[in-house]
């Protein structure tokens, strides 16, 4: 293979950015560590200095990852240096990320500073971040809406002051790939240094394009790639590295490069992310949707059926979907449960062993053969439990008149065993179930989404609901995903979850 492309994630940093998505730590250490197996190169593990629990998450990332470059984002504001340097002196391979907006637009009205000002910025902050870091990157935010010329002077300033890396932002996705990819050919040419310089892409997809983009700049000699997984984060979202890991692969031929992404590992990945982010993967996702490796068509049955190339360019088995599985039942003992257990990617402490798998047991009393994705659902699950700092204690529906319900729910805070109740009448349950949790919380929300869906085939589905409501104080959105096999009952816990995390991050708000 003629070159290497390097991997950047950014799913913990800028997919967090995604409306509605909050990973709390153990969740975003969690999802490192599935990165780290899937062979992503550089995690942005988080923004250190925008807020404690933050800087706690980049830290606890920075000391667990023992393969992965864990890199920190920075502004060109020396207290974000010092956050960075901070919460990553535990990693092994630590890396500082400083960005500065130098498009027209940004300049003016964001940053309000002139070209000069912030030519001497991008000089004076890399410098200082370069005394305490080997690696720095440096972005030109908004790169694409940026006059090539002052983007070349942005560039060189960086690089003369130390940065080695130089990522190429489409903030707001704006480019298309003959341009984007020109960029990167007009670096190379333009840039004047001795060092080793590794140009990386980052796109945003408000066109359509974020992932051509990508290819198109590592068609121009771009090295490394920026994303997320699933391609989630701001607006539209970012490139999906998934796609690209997947392109570079089926199209070596073309692109002539490779990457160290362990290709079994994607589905894992995908399904992990999509899980804690609430954000579920559509049907016609390439790479890792439901009907990826599905066919409808007559003719591209009988296609397939003789020879599987005639349609499918990618095996479901390449990217770790399995057409056989160890089934599990009630019969299942502790051994053959810890060991796929194990094998999806969960390693347990002893003192979670014992709950999870009576847990297990209760579920395989309900349904005949447990699938991996109610394996994936259990786990989760019981991590929500352990985790949160208010339980659905009890919930109680009954028929009132005229077709309307009335409910009342009751929540524990297992730490000091208050309760609070809440009663409400509503035009359906859930409408009943939501306003009177509504009353608990006491903090004016609107219910912005609501998506019911069966985890497996069959009369003993589990009912996974995902939910999304919106602070219209804040109008900042959150998210909740619950499962059971009482659709009313997940609806209620999908929406108490949104409900603690907007509890949550309003009380860490309000302590900055």
């Amino acid at each position: 293979m003629a070159r290497e492309i390097q991997f950047f994630d950014t799913t913990l940093r800028d997919g967090e950015q995604t409306p509605g998505v909050n990973f709390n730590p153990q969740e975003k250490l969690q999802i490192a560590l599935q990165l780290e197996k899937w062979g992503i190169d550089t995690i942005e593990a988080g923004f250190p200095n925008a807020s404690p629990g933050d800087f706690e998450s980049v830290t606890s990332i920075a000391n667990a990852c023992q393969r992965m470059t864990v890199a920190g984002l920075a502004r060109c504001k020396k207290e974000d240096i010092d956050a960075a340097y901070k919460a990553l002196k535990g990693a092994k391979y630590p890396q500082i990320h400083v960005f500065l907006a130098t498009s027209p637009v940004h300049m003016e009205y964001k940053l309000k500073m002139t070209p000069d000002e912030v030519l001497d910025s991008i000089t004076g902050h890399v410098t200082y971040a370069k005394k305490y870091f080997a690696k720095v990157q440096f972005s030109p935010e908004d790169a694409t809406r940026t006059p090539i010329d002052f983007l070349v002077k942005a560039v060189q300033r960086a690089v003369d002051a130390g940065a080695t890396i130089i990522n190429i932002p489409d903030t707001v996705g704006y480019s298309n790939p003959t341009e984007y990819g020109q960029i990167f050919k007009t670096m190379r040419e333009k840039i004047q240094t001795t060092e080793e310089i590794i140009y990386s892409s980052h796109c945003h997809d408000d066109l359509g394009m974020a992932t051509a983009n990508a290819l198109a700049a590592i068609e121009n000699g771009a090295n490394r790639v920026e994303g997320t997984v699933n391609g989630i984060g701001e607006r539209a979202g970012n490139t999906a590295l998934e796609e690209v890991a997947l392109a570079l692969y089926v199209r070596k031929d073309f692109y002539q490069a490779g990457s160290q992404i362990v290709l079994a590992e994607t589905k894992k990945t995908s399904d992990l992310v999509s899980r804690l982010s609430g954000i579920a993967i559509p049907k016609n996702k390439a790479i890792v949707g439901g009907n990826a490796y599905a066919h409808e068509s007559g003719i591209h049955q009988d296609g397939v059926l003789k020879n599987p190339e005639t349609y499918e360019i990618i095996t479901p088995q390449l990217v770790g979907i399995q057409t056989n599985s160890l089934p599990l039942g009630k019969l299942s003992g502790r051994h053959a449960f810890f060991a796929k257990i194990k094998e999806l990617g969960y390693d347990l402490s002893e003192d979670k062993k014992n709950a999870t798998f009576e847990k297990f047991k209760a579920l395989a009393d309900k349904k005949k053969q447990i699938t991996d994705v109610d394996l994936h659902a259990l786990v989760t699950t019981q991590q929500q439990v352990e985790e949160a700092q208010s339980v659905l204690e009890n919930l109680q529906l009954q028929y009132v008149a005229n077709g309307k319900q009335g409910a009342i729910v009751e929540i524990k805070c297992p730490k000091n065993t208050t309760s609070y109740v809440g009663t409400s009448v509503g035009q359906g349950s859930i409408e009943a179930i939501y306003s009177a949790i509504d009353e608990v919380y006491a903090r004016p929300v609107r219910l912005a989404e609501y998506q019911i869906r069966a985890l497996t085939e069959g009369e003993d589905s589990q009912a996974e609901v995902r939910v999304m409501i919106e602070d219209t104080e804040t109008h900042h959105m959150y998210t909740g995903v619950a499962i059971n096999f009482d659709v009313l009952k997940a609806s209620a816990l999908a929406y108490l979850q949104a409900n603690e995390t907007m509890k949550n991050i309003f009380k860490e708000e309000q302590k900055a």
